[in-house]
């Protein structure tokens, strides 16, 4: 199993920059892809950018050009360096995992930004 834990959320002014980290540990040679997702207050989760063990990297439109995914695998982690932040983009961000097939959440960061 993998254990996930995210930190670097916090409160940021519209317009600025926050990066997230994922710090993976457990049996995490299994891993093949992982990622950042986010829940708004009263929305689904949704997607938010992957990136796999080989280096490919997906993201939603909505945040394409201004979030940039990014893993070491060598150091068990990953990044999701935000720029050019908006009030649409506060939610809870959470780290996923990919463990062959079984889907790995951690705990959640809270990303707020006023506008």
């Amino acid at each position: 199993q993998v254990q996930l834990v995210e930190s670097g959320g916090g409160l940021v002014q519209a317009g600025g920059s926050l990066r997230l980290s994922c710090a993976a540990s457990g049996h995490i040679s299994s891993i093949n892809a992982m990622g950042w997702y986010r829940r708004a207050q009263g929305k689904q989760r949704e997607l938010v950018a992957t990136i796999t063990t080989g280096g490919t990297t997906n993201y939603a439109d909505s945040v394409k050009g201004r979030f940039t995914i990014s893993g070491d695998y060598a150091k068990n982690m990953v990044y999701l360096l935000m720029n050019s932040l908006k009030p649409e983009d506060t939610a809870v961000y959470y780290c996923h995992a990919d463990w062959i097939g079984y889907d790995f959440w951690g705990q959640g960061t809270q990303v707020t930004v006023s506008s």
